[in-house]
């Protein structure tokens, strides 16, 4: 007697990558090699008409859930919660809105994750939780990976299912190929054991966004392809792209963006850093794509390709943080600050290694968004256009070639629900779904030219706006403290013309109006308002809010800066009880920040020294006496005299040791690395210790950090000094 075994469910993995632009692929026009994710394209489709929301958070949001970002409460990146007074920016995926791996953990599926989360709080990211808004609490069986918005790719932040994890201890380490290993651990151990039970891989790399690090072959590979400069590279990849089709045939190439220069009124030293920035992107570009086909080949080795729907998008375009020049040093663009050319090019070798935080200049962000203007955090299309490759070879009838719907990325996971025959549940954990926003593009997949399910969408960002109906945009660029009402609407019929060249918005006045009121009429249906331009406020805290002292103790596992005390434009002070057995204890007492920024204090040859660095410049305080041996307590105290200026004291036995004046700290964050008691665990933040780590050898008792005086408030209080940093207001 034999059995007929059921046809087993198809598979589905998703491939996020992080500010690539819409040409920067190899499939839509870029000299950028990237041939494994090229080969998804000839077997799969292109979609030249695809957008997302311009910032990460929001995007993965609006992929994961088939919801518009707002509705389920990330309306922008989520380190910062917002408040419950304003519930589309809570920095979480509300319970109403369950995201594909839970529905499909529902309906059998095996589901794993690897790589960048950025789904919750800020203040939630510690170690201690809570965990409601982890990976694992959103559907995922397994998870390994970073919580937040960034990591360093040679010594990352990793979190291991429901715990942090130091990195692997092996020579030539790199997140990005980490991360792949770690899938392919998951499917090795899934199809092992569980064959025939399908699986969901949601791979999320941290590549491209900043830091760009590779190793030097991968940067040296593009030797001398830059020289031309952009110029003259975003017209050769707007020719490949014509003759791609990716791009319509009546397309033209916008102008420059406003503020970036002509390459060839560059001087020689601007030339020379500029091209090892986009050296360092291709490389690192070429390098992700190299882990991609590792799990390709693991996916045809296992005879699982031809059965599993591979997504591959990126979050949103190009990113604008270099700045002009470019950024050898993160802290500086999270805190306003412009590195100089003569800055940084004594550096030009460290571009790409472990001792630099690189972002290219906003120049080779435009060419990475080619052919359209403007940038990731942007409502125009080069924020909001980004590559979108479907492959599913059961599905899709004409491999290899290019699909012009108007689609975003709340309509992924309808397509894929619709693609499995699964139906998404009325109530999930006792909680009311609220309805699918996206549609199912279904269709495209064997019909290239039916027209699109999707006939208008909205996009915000931090007061940025858009709206695209039936081939027409209406968008409108947002300065920040500019009344939302002065702002300058733009209006373009992309249908004719798709790289936005050309404003008509004075040819079709009424065209505008209709198109502004409908913004706000998605706007209130989404949970768009209210609207607001600030990013950088003091946002809710969870179970930290109202704390103004914090206890930390040795063992505690790394802090994330999103968790740990705001003492930015704040007056503050540092308590660590210790115990030295002999003269020869020596090592980190407290660490905050990395190579780039941040503050340590530590015992080193008897004495103890306080750094700050401020993105470079270092303020280094040593005590007058030693640090006795036995118990002693050592303590930093910070008076704030005016914004961002003020006088450290430190301390040994309540003994003033050292007086230091800082004409400048950090306005806004203090390092996009965390906090460590008793060592510096990730990168150093002093190239005056040993490293790794630089354990202290004594013992500590527990570190006390006492904010001494509000820094900044949100809304202005009675008899306030308003303070303007970089179009960004405080009151103090």
């Amino acid at each position: 007697m034999t059995h007929s075994r059921e046809k087993k469910q198809m598979n589905v993995i998703y491939i996020v990558l992080d500010d690539v632009g819409y040409s920067a692929l190899g499939c839509y026009g870029s000299e950028i090699k990237t041939p494994h994710i090229d080969s998804l394209a000839s077997n799969g489709l292109r979609y030249n008409n695809f957008t997302v929301t311009p910032l990460c958070s929001p995007t993965r949001a609006c992929l994961l859930t088939g919801r518009n970002c707002h509705s389920v409460g990330v309306g922008v990146i989520t380190e910062i919660d917002w408040g419950p007074e304003y519930p589309n920016k809570r920095g979480k995926i509300s319970d109403a809105a369950a995201t594909l791996a839970q529905i499909l953990q529902l309906n059998g599926f095996a589901t794993y994750m690897t790589g960048k989360w950025h789904l919750v709080p800020g203040h939630e990211s510690a170690s201690s939780g809570p965990f409601d808004n982890w990976p694992l609490a959103k559907g995922f069986d397994r998870y390994y990976g970073f919580l937040l918005g960034m990591t360093d790719q040679y010594s990352p932040d990793l979190v291991y299912d429901n715990h942090r994890v130091e990195k692997p201890k092996e020579e030539n380490y790199h997140l990005s190929e980490d991360l792949v290993d770690h899938s392919i651990d998951f499917l090795t151990d899934h199809l092992s054991v569980t064959p025939n039970r399908p699986f969901f891989l949601y791979l999320a790399f941290g590549a491209q966004h900043e830091p760009h690090q590779v190793p030097k072959p991968y940067i040296e590979r593009y030797d001398g392809i830059y020289d031309k400069g952009w110029d003259e590279l975003r017209k050769e990849r707007f020719a490949r792209q014509q003759k791609l089709g990716i791009v319509p045939p009546n397309t033209e190439l916008v102008d420059r963006n406003p503020g970036i220069k002509a390459w060839d009124t560059l001087t020689d030293d601007e030339k020379k850093l500029f091209v090892k920035f986009q050296q360092t992107y291709a490389g690192f570009l070429t390098h992700t794509d190299e882990q991609i086909g590792r799990l390709l080949t693991f996916l045809n080795d296992h005879n699982q390709l031809e059965n599993t729907m591979i997504v591959l998008i990126s979050d949103n375009g190009g990113s604008q943080e270099g700045n002009w020049n470019g950024s050898i040093n993160d802290t500086a663009y999270f805190n306003g600050i412009e590195e100089s050319v003569a800055e940084m090019l004594p550096h030009i070798d460290e571009i790409g290694g472990p001792s630099s935080s690189a972002n290219y200049p906003k120049g080779w962000a435009q060419v990475a968004n080619t052919p359209f203007k403007f940038y990731k955090q942007d409502t125009f299309y080069g924020g909001t256009h980004v590559p979108l490759i479907i492959q599913c070879p059961p599905a899709i009838s004409d491999p290899g070639t290019v699909r012009s719907q108007f689609y975003h990325a709340i309509d992924i996971t309808p397509t894929v629900l619709d693609l499995l025959g699964i139906q998404a549940p009325p109530m999930v954990d006792g909680v009311l779904q609220m309805p699918f926003h996206g549609v199912s593009m279904r269709d495209t997949f064997t019909k290239p030219t039916v027209p699109s399910n999707r006939h208008v969408q909205y996009f915000e960002m931090l007061g940025h706006r858009a709206i695209w109906q039936e081939g027409w945009v209406a968008v409108t660029y947002h300065t920040d403290g500019t009344p939302f009402d002065q702002d300058q609407w733009e209006l373009y019929h992309v249908e004719r013309d798709f790289s936005q060249k050309y404003n008509v918005a004075k040819a079709y006045p009424e065209k505008l109006k209709e198109l502004i009121a409908l913004w706000w009429e998605q706007a209130t249906k989404y949970d768009v308002l209210p609207l607001d331009d600030h990013p950088y406020r003091k946002g809710y805290e969870g179970l930290q809010e109202g704390r103004t002292m914090f206890t930390f103790y040795p063992g505690m596992a790394h802090l994330p800066t999103a968790a740990a005390p705001k003492i930015t434009l704040a007056s503050y002070s540092i308590t660590i009880p210790i115990f030295r057995s002999t003269s020869a204890d020596q090592g980190v007492l407290l660490a905050h920040g990395n190579f780039s920024s941040g503050y340590t204090i530590y015992i080193k040859d008897n004495y103890v020294f306080y750094e700050y660095d401020y993105v470079g410049t270092v303020y280094q305080l040593k005590s007058s006496k030693p640090v006795p041996v036995g118990a002693s307590v050592v303590s930093f105290e910070f008076r704030r005299e005016l914004l961002m200026k003020g006088r450290g004291k430190l301390y040994v036995n309540d003994e003033e040791v050292g007086t230091l004046f800082m004409p400048r700290t950090l306005p806004f964050t203090i390092s996009v690395e965390g906090m460590d008691v008793g060592q510096d665990r990730l990168t150093p933040v002093s190239k005056h210790y040993p490293t790794p780590h630089f354990p202290f050898t004594g013992k500590i008792e527990k570190a006390v950090i006492k904010i001494l005086e509000a820094p900044f408030s949100k809304t202005p209080p009675a008899q306030s000094i308003r303070v303007q940093v970089n179009e960004t207001v405080f009151y103090l």
